[in-house]
């Protein structure tokens, strides 16, 4: 009932929090201001400004415009070349996303090592991204050769900076005993952990724990309620799996699971027991 560990993809970063320590204050900062107006087209020009006088963060920035096609053509070659002038200087969100820029193969041919070299760069600086995806390439075996016990290093390393892809990934080591000694309530401990941040595989996973008594006492009505709050996210696997739950409950059962589920969400996951 549970399903594939999670890959990280690019995310523009919130740009405000390098305003006080950007070393190019002037069109940074006014870059900074057009893009909260959602004015990309003068975010853009002044990114550009900053960035070619060698602002690395204003690169890394440009570098996500281009993927996302902000204020510019959409172009994936441009933000290869703005991630790799930021990542040359050494910045831990460029080097995480020119590592996925080549695990994804965008404006670059796809190659894995390059990805792996990028990912570490970042991880070794503490990008809790860059972690949990370096964590995955060496559960796949990609670009590296396949080591579990590697991928749950970083995936711990990662987890324990509270990212919640990393903490659902951990757990599914712990679930299937790979790079680690199997151990359901360490699984449950990583889902309940990324579950609570609103993360619909964890709470697949976790309603699948609850449905198979696994490290839990076997509860459907727990069970329903987490799996019908990550099929309101549109997890398929948890919607299917919240049916077959409900075909083993009483209707009074299922009600209470529903207003368990609800009082759940409406407290953003701070009421769920």
């Amino acid at each position: 009932m549970t399903v594939m560990k999670i890959f990280i993809s690019a995310a523009l970063i919130s740009i405000f929090v390098f305003v006080a320590v950007s070393a190019n204050a002037g069109p940074y900062e006014d870059g900074v201001g057009a893009y909260e107006r959602k004015d990309y087209v003068t975010a853009a020009k002044l990114m550009r400004v900053a960035a070619e006088q060698g602002d690395s963060f204003a690169q890394s920035i440009l570098g996500v415009m281009y993927v996302n096609g902000q204020g510019v053509i959409q172009d994936y070659k441009e933000a290869v070349k703005w991630y790799r002038l930021s990542a040359d200087q050494g910045y831990a969100s460029a080097q995480y996303n020119l590592g996925l820029i080549y695990a994804q193969g965008q404006g670059v041919t796809q190659d894995y090592k390059e990805a792996v070299k990028w990912y570490r760069l970042s991880a070794d600086q503490g990008n809790a991204k860059a972690q949990t995806n370096l964590g995955l390439m060496y559960d796949n075996g990609q670009g590296v050769t396949q080591d579990y016990k590697e991928a749950v290093k970083w995936f711990r390393l990662s987890a324990h900076q509270g990212n919640a892809k990393a903490q659902t990934n951990l757990g599914l080591m712990y679930e299937d005993g790979q790079g680690v000694i199997k151990d359901h309530k360490e699984a449950v401990k990583w889902y309940r952990l990324s579950a609570d941040q609103g993360n619909a595989t964890a709470q697949s996973n976790l309603g699948a724990m609850y449905a198979n008594g696994k490290a839990v006492t076997q509860d459907y009505v727990r069970a329903h309620m987490w799996l019908n709050i990550s099929a309101s996210s549109g997890d398929k696997n948890a919607e299917s799996n919240r049916d077959i739950v409900a075909k083993k409950m009483s209707q009074t059962q299922i009600e209470k699971a529903q207003e368990m589920a609800r009082r759940c969400q409406s407290s953003n996951f701070k009421n769920c027991d």
